[in-house]
């Protein structure tokens, strides 16, 4: 490598590329060149700029390539393999010239994915993406490319969602849960960003330091939107994006032993709605899948909101699949390890894989990219008179809109051009779907850099 300093600011160099790109045919070696110089140019040059920006304040995409407009990505292709020619990246990925590893392996690991799903899922008959067997293949050959797929390995994947933007004392929290299911020797998988993403990565990592655990897990799963939003936090050593938000939550979801979620705002509903949505199937009635609400003492009213719009919108029994614990992390920890443990037993008994729920039914509702326009906002059918399940998967689809107009460039430009999305409810259903986004609001969680939030909604 031999970097060049632009300014104090951005440095220009030639990096050899980590994971596994480091071993390629002449034939991948040739595709990924042309690739690089297509149409997906602009998503690879925004994905690598999120992933070399690590550590910024900010999560405003928008504002970063603003801040590097002269930023560029190219894949040179040489007779050994690849190269990857960077022009004023943020010099912050760098230390004394040579770019932090981690960062190079995040790097590498956004190019492979991109390219591998660009080449082999979207432009390859294969798989039939329109249906649900096609979908549940793709996302478990994305994995496997990506290598996070572990056949010799007992069920310890805890994956723990939760909100980009909390409080001091919510990400000590997410700390202390992470550190006491490392004790148990339990991995996490997030969605790799900040806040409750980050926390639980931590506190596992010194508790498998404690344990001289030296093979944790710290996978983090995200898609090019969210990677160009927010960059992945340093503790993650795996990492896999995947095409789409539907993809995405299917693979943590196939992955995931149990799932945790902390505080958090629009994101955080909507993966809750998400899972529920799929437990509520019938074919899933009886699928042993923990899921733990928790929060510090001070988070029982976010939970008991969360617990009344979940109670009215997809009827009591709801509860039979969530349980909230606040303020007591050594209780979360050994009600996931307890349940892991169960679902160890029940894939042993089914010879299920452990690597891969392949049992699980995930209906086409949840698998199909929904594509927030302001007019598929519109016509959203946010009523009780359907199925449960179908019902959440309407409500997860209006919360997506909400976190892309908030995020992701496509959607803040959306919103610039035409005004915020009009929802439509039912009068009791729009009430309390309002009461539950203004306490996400009042409760500061639906924010970007510290300013004041400009909803990116109506509700009529």
């Amino acid at each position: 490598m031999t970097p060049n300093a632009q300014s104090r600011d951005t440095i220009s160099s030639i990096i050899s590329p980590e994971g596994s790109l480091e071993v390629l045919s002449q034939h991948e070696v040739n595709r990924l060149h042309r690739t690089s110089k297509s149409g997906l140019h602009d998503l690879l040059r925004q994905c690598a700029l999120a992933v070399l920006n690590c550590g910024s304040p900010t999560d405003d995409s928008l504002a970063i390539l603003e801040a590097y407009k002269d930023f560029d990505i190219e894949v040179l292709q040489q007779d050994r393999g690849i190269r990857l020619k960077l022009t004023n990246a943020p010099a912050e990925a760098f230390v004394d010239g040579r770019m932090i590893r981690g960062i190079r392996e995040h790097l590498s690991s956004v190019i492979r994915d991109i390219v591998y799903i660009y080449n082999e899922i979207q432009r390859h008959d294969r798989f039939d993406l329109t249906s649900a067997e096609g979908t549940t293949n793709a996302v478990f050959h994305i994995l496997r490319k990506a290598g996070t797929l572990k056949p010799g390995r007992d069920p310890s994947l805890v994956v723990c969602w939760g909100g980009h933007s909390i409080s001091r004392e919510e990400y000590e929290y997410t700390k202390d849960v992470g550190y006491h299911l490392g004790l148990r020797d339990l991995d996490i998988c997030t969605g790799c960003g900040p806040g409750a993403m980050k926390g639980p990565m931590k506190g596992a990592n010194v508790a498998h330091a404690k344990q001289r655990r030296r093979d944790g897990r710290y996978l983090g799963i995200s898609e090019p939107g969210i990677i160009a939003a927010e960059a992945p936090n340093p503790i993650v050593n795996e990492l896999v994006v995947m095409p789409d938000i539907e993809k995405r939550l299917e693979a943590f979801v196939r992955l995931g032993h149990g799932i945790i979620v902390f505080p958090g705002g629009v994101g955080t509903a909507e993966e809750i709605l998400y899972l529920l949505g799929i437990l509520l199937h019938p074919s899933n009635q009886d699928m042993p899948f923990p899921l733990i609400l928790t929060g510090p003492a001070d988070s029982a009213d976010y939970f008991e909101k969360i617990d009344e719009f979940l109670v009215y919108t997809l009827g009591e029994d709801i509860r039979r699949f969530y349980t909230i614990i606040t303020g007591d992390p050594v209780a979360v920890a050994r009600l996931m390890r307890q349940s892991i443990d169960e679902i160890t037993e029940f894939r042993r008994t089914h010879q299920d894989a452990f690597y891969y729920n392949w049992r699980l039914t995930v209906a086409r509702d949840f698998q199909a990219p929904f594509d927030p326009t302001h007019d598929a906002m519109r016509a959203l059918a946010l009523h009780r008179q359907q199925p449960t399940h179908e019902l959440a998967a309407n409500l997860r689809r209006a919360f997506s809109g909400i976190v892309a107009g908030n995020v992701k460039e496509q959607g803040i430009r959306a919103i610039e051009a035409h005004g915020p999305y009009v929802l439509n409810a039912e009068p009791e259903l729009m009430r309390r779907l309002d009461e539950l986004l203004s306490s996400f609001v009042a409760q500061g969680r639906m924010k970007l850099d510290g300013q004041s939030y400009t909803p990116c909604y109506v509700l009529t």
